[in-house]
């Protein structure tokens, strides 16, 4: 009688622990697509992604340079400075013919 008992208890926590398992399984498609719609929100919440054709910029390059020249006997002496500054303006392209695959 006691060897019934037991695996009756056994066969019952067999059963309970399938019937978990099957729900869990179950549930796999709704929670793997409620983790993917959070991940959506959040890459949504960052903001505008980067668009080639609305982008410009400014460059700016300064280079100054200083050179100083004195032989050991002191019979030539060169001093040099060079200043070079450059600025430009870009506009990568024209945001009326980029192309987003429609």
């Amino acid at each position: 009688m006691l060897l019934k008992r037991r695996a009756q208890s056994t066969l019952e926590y067999a059963l309970v622990i399938a019937v978990v398992v099957g729900a869990l399984v179950a549930m796999q498609v709704y929670v793997k697509r409620g983790v993917q719609g959070r991940l959506k929100s959040a890459a949504d919440d960052i903001g505008d992604q980067y668009s080639p054709g609305n982008t410009t910029g400014t460059t700016t390059v300064s280079t100054t340079t200083s050179t100083s020249e004195t032989l050991n006997s002191g019979i030539t002496s060169t001093d040099s400075t060079t200043v070079q500054n450059k600025v430009t303006e870009d506009e990568t392209a024209d945001y009326d013919s980029e192309y987003w695959g429609d």
